[in-house]
């Protein structure tokens, strides 16, 4: 399955895509880009006159690129559209703000994968390289005929 393919197959779509790019995946992590555009609805309201991405759009970005992509890519043929896809806990540790035009990077290691229960260690870097976010988090894939 491509990178492609895979972004194709997320249950998300502009404007809470948060997927511009996946730069590798495989059966023990993914790694993969987005850059928040200066446009996005939520910068008009959060700290008016010194915008700052909101930290669960942050947590949001590494589900989605560090969890859901590389469940996506672990179930490979099996995942169906009509089958449900749920965040099931996060433990995020914010250290650094993003703010409007930053590109992070979001790389994740699996812990683990079972009865269809993917968690995995998650970081976020900005385009410097520094740590900007960390942690855990886990999501759940209920098939349609459970």
């Amino acid at each position: 399955m491509d990178y492609n393919e895979i972004i194709s197959q997320l249950p998300y779509k502009k404007p809470f895509l948060f997927v511009d790019e996946l730069l590798s995946v495989d059966e023990n992590g993914a790694k993969g880009t987005f850059r928040f555009d200066e446009s996005l609805d939520f910068y008009r309201g959060h700290f008016e006159g010194n915008p700052v991405t909101p930290g669960v759009i942050l947590t949001e970005t590494m589900a989605q690129i560090g969890v859901v992509c590389l469940g996506i890519f672990l179930m490979n043929d099996t995942l169906k559209k009509e089958n449900a896809i749920a965040l099931t806990s996060t433990e995020i540790e914010f250290l650094k703000p993003v703010f409007p035009e930053e590109k992070v990077t979001v790389i994740s290691e699996k812990i683990y994968f079972r009865f269809g229960k993917l968690k995995c260690k998650v970081s976020m870097q900005n385009e410097s390289g520094a740590l900007v976010a960390n942690g855990t988090i886990a999501g759940i894939i209920k098939m349609q005929n459970e």
